[in-house]
């Protein structure tokens, strides 16, 4: 690839869910490596055939297969619902179900998403927030988003919903890493998020790395800040929490997706292009925009760093393996 496709595959750009076709098909010959499902739409022949046309996009400018990425989570964060998805309840409901339930309607919808041309699933949540805490925990607790209360609730369903949907053909994201199950701000609408106690060895770790023995493609970073990790930067742009924690101490060798870096309060303190560098040196691998016309101001900044700094050049390369080892373990490769 030349440096300009290396680093177009380290962004996962959003589309409107009710016409991935508008925008994909430029995002495919800029050489992203996925589009997101931006919105809500109902699952349908006609959603089917806009994916298609955005990867017939993809194979005609030499753009390895898209990633096509949705949030289905249940409940109020359900991207596809509605047509040939059903809607299905919340994370916290189906965290009461038996195993084999939970299991089979996992699958069940999994294989109805890739038959839409849906590949990577950005859930399970494995945040974890306390019952005295609750609704009181904007981006999770408030919609419950979470599959239980304490660490040991959460843990079992998120691995069987992450080797379900791999069973089902779409790529399980387990997020948000290292948690938000704790913070009292939603760092899609504001400043300032912090968990003041998550440590290295925090029991809330455990879901996370449940899902990622469980069979996830990929762990979305959070972009709240955790002094006791790095008291200098979020999640997201912190080497600390995801080359430190998460890749040496936890192992974690797969792909590594930000929260949102384009409209997201949490975000909009960097520049657009320095958003993305600085989440691929953190050692992140696929840059989140919900937001198109960022695309192009995201690649040339990382391919302009990669071209001056050694260092980051190496990461880039690394990172596009990732993203491509990805597309391979789900079938998105082929010669």
């Amino acid at each position: 690839m030349s440096a300009s496709r290396r680093a177009a595959q380290l962004l996962l750009v959003g589309v409107d869910a009710t016409g991935p076709a508008s925008a994909g098909g430029g995002l495919a010959r800029l050489g992203v490596g996925g589009v997101f499902l931006r919105g809500r739409v109902a699952g349908s022949s006609s959603l089917a055939g806009s994916i298609a046309l955005v990867q017939r996009a993809a194979r005609r400018a030499g753009t390895p297969t898209l990633l096509v990425a949705a949030d289905e989570e249940g409940g109020a964060v359900q991207t596809v619902r509605g047509g040939t998805i059903p809607p299905f309840p919340t994370a916290l409901v189906q965290g009461t179900w038996s195993t084999l339930r939970l299991r089979t309607q996992t699958a069940s919808w999994a294989r109805a998403l890739g038959r839409l041309g849906v590949n990577l699933d950005l859930a399970p949540v494995a945040d974890v927030v306390s019952s005295s805490l609750g609704s009181h925990n904007p981006p999770i607790g408030r919609y419950d988003r979470e599959y239980g209360h304490t660490p040991a609730r959460v843990s079992g369903p998120v691995a069987t919903v992450a080797a379900a949907l791999r069973a089902g053909g779409v790529g399980p994201t387990v997020k948000h890493f290292p948690g938000l199950g704790r913070v009292l701000v939603n760092t899609d609408t504001g400043t300032g998020a912090t968990d003041s106690v998550m440590t290295s060895t925090d029991s809330y770790l455990q879901p996370f790395t449940a899902g990622m023995k469980a069979g996830a493609v990929a762990v979305m970073v959070s972009s709240a800040l955790y002094p006791r990790l790095d008291r200098g930067h979020p999640a997201m742009w912190s080497p600390a929490i995801v080359t430190g924690l998460l890749r040496t101490k936890l192992g974690w060798s797969g792909m590594v997706v930000s929260d949102d870096l384009g409209a997201a309060a949490a975000a909009r303190v960097l520049p657009v292009g320095r958003r993305a560098t600085d989440f691929i040196a953190a050692g992140g691998d696929l840059a989140l925009t919900v937001q198109p016309a960022q695309a192009t101001t995201m690649r040339d900044a990382i391919a302009v760093r990669a071209a001056s700094d050694r260092t980051f050049r190496t990461r880039v390369a690394d990172a596009v393996s990732h993203v491509l080892a990805a597309k391979q373990a789900l079938g998105l490769l082929h010669c």
